[in-house]
């Protein structure tokens, strides 16, 4: 037998989002309660800075390069491999995934894909590897169509509830402050998607015999835009009593001078002349954001980070109560972050910063594994989770899988992370290439580009939108995350650092994998 494994996500969660590290503004004490008994990975980072690709990777344990799923509105091909797969191949586990999935495209409201064509037909498993899968999405409805199996259910059992979520990746007004996609909510928690998530996973727990090794994949949407957990929980943290997030830097002109240090966009992100339509909504623009509005976003991701820790909490005493503990593995993290204010932005996109690409990531070691608790600064990956379960599982990783395990001390046996952005609009053209090692973070930007990728077959008239700012491939970004972990000095040019830009940048080129060929096309928007 092999240990069984509790793998726990959230959507766009920050690092610094937990009390075990350094948030003051709410309580993580289930999620606190793992790191403290487990490893904490202090430098952990995603492999893209947007959900599917990243998801992809968790799946598939590859880079992205590699699985191909280079940006959301790539869908993940049915024949990609699938960890789960391979541990009830290899070692007969049960699994399950419950919560958000998004390995294909969102909002088909045709069901082109299997996704979400399965709530429609009232599918819940097998698929892509898990013997139960059953899906939520942020929001219960989209344009009048029930997103995912929660929509589904939300629709049938308590219609009066089903369009209560505020508009995604739509920038109109709410909450308090009229702050963009806020919503005080009026759905009780009870039906609300974090806590229906916990209770079908202590569901499906309970319909497990005791003897059997299971892998349960319980990803939540939260805190993932909008913001609008129940309002009945708003009190848990008031804006009010909120101050501005350390990495805002200031007034209009202090924003400016940090932004025109980095790329174009970035400022011009700022500014409005360029559209981050790839992280975040069309009709918005970092200048609408009041000091209160960020105060109130931050709120309430305060809000939906203690609900999904409650979630955790429920979730582990179910498998306390089971007699599982002490042969339970429990892995926690993200699949990116979110940048909540820093620079004066929120949403995400291309930029390659600490706030989108460091994640919470906390392994848990079964207690009979006799693993010591630990905290490890040596850089670790998504794309090492995979072999991290296989491990777990008593089985080899397969030999499609591109990390490690994960180490349980700081033995010296990391040196990078990698990370990777492609635009998955053709008229926008972004090629981002980041390293992180020895407290520095590189990014290349490679030239632009202007070539079709399939968009334009399927949805021309976002194929045919363009981007002013155009890179010719000298451009870049350089921290040293030590003197400045806020990121607000870029190095890329300074002669000081030219050496060590020249050898990251090798580096960087030396340990990516060759790209997918021919590259997978874009299918929808998002």
């Amino acid at each position: 037998m092999g240990r069984k494994i509790l793998f726990i996500t959230t959507d766009q969660q920050r690092y610094d989002s937990l009390g075990c590290n350094g948030n003051r503004f709410c309580r993580t004490p289930a999620i606190d309660a793992l790191a403290k008994d487990g490893i904490n990975y202090a430098r952990a980072y995603n492999q893209n800075t947007v959900c599917m690709p990243a998801r992809s990777t968790m799946l598939t344990g590859q880079y992205v390069r590699t699985h191909g799923v280079f940006a959301n509105g790539v869908p993940l091909p049915e024949s990609a491999p699938s960890v789960a797969q391979y541990l009830k191949d290899k070692a007969g586990y049960k699994t399950a995934l419950i919560g958000k999935a998004h390995f294909e495209p969102g909002f088909d409201m045709a069901g082109k894909w299997r996704e979400n064509r399965r709530q429609m037909e009232g599918d819940f498993g097998p698929w892509r590897g898990f013997d139960y899968a059953i899906h939520a999405m942020h929001i219960t409805s989209f344009r009048g169509n029930p997103a995912g199996h929660y929509g589904r259910w939300m629709q049938k059992n308590h219609p009066e509830c089903f369009n209560t979520s505020a508009p995604l990746l739509n920038a109109s007004p709410g909450g308090d402050t009229g702050a963009p996609e806020t919503m005080n909510n009026p759905v009780p928690r009870a039906f609300y998607h974090t806590d229906w998530l916990a209770d079908l996973a202590v569901e499906w727990l309970n319909k497990l015999d005791s003897d059997e090794d299971w892998f349960l994949w319980l990803s939540f949407p939260d805190p993932h835009h909008p913001w609008d957990p129940p309002a009945s929980e708003n009190k848990r943290c008031d804006w009010r009593d909120l101050p501005l997030p350390e990495g805002y830097p200031g007034p209009p002109e202090k924003i400016r001078e940090v932004l025109a240090q980095k790329p174009a966009h970035w400022l011009a992100y700022y500014d409005g002349t360029f559209a981050n339509i790839e992280g975040g909504p069309m009709n918005f623009t970092p200048q609408m954001l009041s000091h209160d509005n960020i105060r109130e976003i931050n709120a309430k991701v305060h809000v939906m980070n203690e609900l999904i820790d409650e979630a955790v909490g429920r979730v582990m005493a179910k498998v306390k109560a089971k007699g599982w503990d002490a042969d339970t593995d429990v892995i926690f993290t993200t699949d990116h972050g979110e940048l909540q204010g820093d620079f004066g932005f929120v949403y995400k996109g291309p930029f390659h910063v600490d706030a989108l690409m460091r994640l919470p990531f906390i392994w848990r070691p079964a207690p009979n594994a006799k693993v010591a608790p630990a905290a490890v600064a040596q850089p670790v990956e998504q794309v090492d989770l995979a072999p991290a379960f296989c491990a777990i599982a008593g089985v080899e990783p397969a030999e499609w899988m591109q990390g490690k395990v994960l180490p349980t001390s700081e033995d010296g046996t990391r040196q990078r992370a990698i990370c990777e952005w492609d635009s998955q609009f053709p008229g926008y053209g972004f090629h981002l290439r980041s390293i992180y090692r020895d407290g520095f973070m590189l990014t290349r930007y490679e030239p632009s580009t202007s070539t079709p990728n399939g968009l334009e077959e399927t949805w021309p008239q976002f194929a045919a939108i363009t981007c002013k700012v155009r890179y010719d491939g000298s451009e870049g970004e350089l921290y040293d995350l030590k003197n400045d972990p806020l990121q607000w000095r870029n190095l890329w040019s300074d002669s000081k650092h030219k050496s060590l830009k020249s050898d990251m940048i090798a580096d960087l080129y030396d340990h990516l994998p060759p790209e997918r060929k021919p590259k997978l096309k874009v299918e929808a928007p998002a």
